[in-house]
């Protein structure tokens, strides 16, 4: 059995201190195979909050592998964000596209859905090149054929019932079906603040999101947390560990049938 940790959504600069510190330490006491960070590292993206982010993503289990957010462009220099919006993530956190990290249970690859400007009001929704899926699949397609086949981006491809956010994500539902049919086991993703894994609506329905939680104190009706996700060979087990106040205890628990190969 393999274990993922999938955290997501820290926004450094808007950090829940308390939560943030004892996840590293969660983290370090779990000696996950795999670390995923689903993005939104900062709140506005500023210098100062990279370096913060920076500091605490070194403090994490390797292999690790981060993706950007919406969040993690300069949120309100509105010139900057339109011309370069990942300079500074790239300074301080690194590469923001075609990243990946294996094992021989799971693979992960990722995918940037967030973009510093869009041509509608809502820039902060996601959007996502389906060349950039069809290069994941393939990337994850190749040998062993039984490991986990991930894929991570910041916003949810296909809209989670009852969150309280929506990612808008342009082609995600095409991109959703796409890596579906694909053979991509797990899509998971931050944004929404709130935990959830549901199968999606594709194929043999064994293609599921995966949502994180956040660490930060803009919470939306439910506590910090994260994931901590473990590989079995005919089981994904996906337990939000959610904060007490004190520490982190598991708080919800899905277990998501694997599709056989």
């Amino acid at each position: 059995m393999a274990t993922l940790l999938h955290l997501t959504d820290i926004h450094f600069g808007g950090e829940a201190a308390a939560p943030t510190e004892a996840a590293l330490a969660f983290a370090r006491a779990l000696a996950p195979d795999l670390t995923v960070v689903t993005g939104d590292l900062t709140l506005n993206g500023k210098p100062r909050e990279f370096e913060a982010a920076a500091r605490w993503l070194e403090r994490l289990p390797t292999p690790m592998l981060p993706t950007p957010g919406n969040h993690d462009t300069p949120y309100l220099n509105i010139p900057l964000r339109a011309v370069v919006p990942f300079n500074r993530y790239r300074r301080w956190i690194g590469a923001t596209d075609g990243l990946g990290i294996d094992h021989h249970e799971a693979r992960v690859r990722a995918i940037n859905t967030a973009r510093g400007g869009q041509p509608r009001l809502d820039w902060s929704k996601g959007a996502i090149n389906l060349e950039a899926a069809d290069t994941a699949i393939a990337a994850l397609a190749q040998r062993p054929n039984d490991a986990l086949r991930i894929v991570a981006c910041h916003h949810p491809l296909v809209e989670a019932v009852g969150a309280p956010v929506t990612g808008g994500v342009h082609r995600g539902h095409l991109a959703a079906a796409q890596l579906a049919a694909g053979g991509v086991d797990v899509i998971l993703t931050g944004h929404v603040h709130n935990p959830f894994a549901v199968p999606l609506p594709f194929g043999d329905e064994r293609t599921y999101a995966v949502g994180g939680g956040t660490l930060s104190e803009r919470l939306r009706g439910t506590p910090a947390s994260f994931n901590v996700i473990e590989i079995e060979p005919t089981c994904i087990r996906v337990t939000a560990q959610g904060w007490t106040g004190s520490r982190f205890e598991a708080w919800r628990t899905w277990a998501l049938p694997r599709r056989e190969r």
